[in-house]
């Protein structure tokens, strides 16, 4: 399913949706297209609109402000690109770089994606004393960074291809 990014009357990235929610919010007049897919289009009896990409509401909604993005097993694997960080193949667990056996946490700064292969051979061991090394080190992304990856964006690198930055 298709995921499409939710900005607030200010331009401010809210919160990724679903195709169908997008589609309705937009019916509904609540909400304008800002970017679409090329190319794509729904289509049912009485409608024919193109798939959105980005949507804007057409009124402010006021959010309380957060300074980090609450971790996630998914987020995780969304910052690190499903990348193991160990040997780079395709990640599909989340591994604690300090297990929780030894008073590690679910933080964003001690958990990276691995694959299942390095992180059952790391076990209950830190990095050193297995003695493998991270190939990136964990971060803490901001909410915004965690929406522009979920879109499929690089956090370190910005917008996701395909959407071009927005014209203030």
């Amino acid at each position: 399913m298709r995921e499409t990014l939710v900005l607030n009357a200010s331009f401010e990235p809210l919160a990724t949706v679903s195709l169908r929610r997008a589609v309705v919010l937009v019916m509904q007049d609540k909400a304008v297209v800002e970017h679409v897919h090329p190319g794509m289009r729904i289509r049912a009896a009485s409608v024919d609109v193109p798939v959105p990409r980005v949507i804007r509401l057409s009124r402010y909604v006021r959010v309380p402000f957060r300074r980090q993005a609450s971790w996630s097993r998914r987020g995780v694997l969304a910052r690190d690109r499903h990348r193991c960080a160990y040997c780079g193949k395709r990640a599909t667990t989340v591994d604690h770089v300090v297990p929780r056996s030894h008073g590690g946490r679910d933080t964003w700064l001690n958990t990276v994606a691995s694959c299942a292969e390095d992180n059952h051979r790391k076990a209950d061991r830190t990095p050193e004393q297995a003695g493998m090394r991270l190939l990136r080190r964990p971060f803490a992304p901001t909410p915004a960074d965690v929406l522009v990856s979920a879109l499929g964006g690089s956090v370190r690198d910005g917008l996701p291809r395909g959407i071009p930055p927005l014209a203030l």
